[in-house]
């Protein structure tokens, strides 16, 4: 899962992309509101964390022209101001959800994996194949009765896998989604990722290599 923090409170954002690290998500950080827009219109992100009073644009300029531009990123927007006219203004210019500052981290990590699955394609809370299970909203695996300590890539990599329903996925794809903008495409990380998670997951095998495609369940 890879999300977007528009923050300009730089010790927040660093603060809110440190915790969703640790949830085993891809975090990208931007601190104004022109930042923020020209990321998420070239990228593909599951959600955007949306602070709506932002230096440069108002937040509520950044929803709107994403919603404009077609993404299709899921936008929830933060805010010190909680007023149901609040409420009402970020969710009619095209918001998906509303939270309020101060906020509980538990709280934004739930709606984020929330929005997420609410992405087109639908993924379900919980994506099985066999005896394999990935649990998106407490953000955990297991293979039988074994409980998969995965690395936060190793996970993304995963559940991207499994919500992708047997289709091949790319190298190009996985890193695009499941590492931040910091990441090298011409690395060969997604290969050294997708090995360490078949030894993880141990046999029989499940992730298939596809030749000039890449990777299925």
């Amino acid at each position: 899962m890879r999300v977007l923090v528009v923050e300009d409170d730089e010790e927040t954002a660093q603060t809110v992309a440190t915790g969703l690290r640790q949830a085993r998500m891809a975090v990208d950080v931007a601190t104004d509101g022109p930042g923020g827009l020209e990321r998420a219109l070239h990228n593909d992100y599951d959600v955007i964390v949306l602070d709506r009073d932002l230096p440069g644009m108002h937040g509520d300029i950044v929803c709107a022209e994403l919603i404009g531009a077609g993404c299709r990123s899921r936008v929830l927007m933060l805010t010190a101001a909680a007023t149901t006219e609040d409420l009402v203004d970020g969710l009619g210019l095209g918001a998906d959800d509303y939270l309020p500052k101060p906020f509980d981290f538990p709280a934004l990590v739930a709606r984020i994996g929330a929005l997420a699955r609410r992405a087109h394609p639908i993924v379900p809370p919980v994506l099985r194949h066999g005896d394999l299970v990935v649990d998106t909203a407490r953000r955990t695996a297991s293979r039988g009765d074994r409980k998969l300590e995965l690395a936060p890539k190793e996970f993304g990599v995963l559940e991207l896998l499994l919500a992708s329903d047997g289709r091949a996925v790319s190298a190009e794809e996985l890193l695009e989604r499941v590492w931040d903008e910091a990441a090298d495409p011409f690395t060969n990380t997604v290969k050294v990722t997708i090995s360490r998670l078949r030894t993880k997951l141990g046999d029989p095998q499940v992730i298939e290599t596809v030749a000039r495609r890449g990777y299925r369940i």
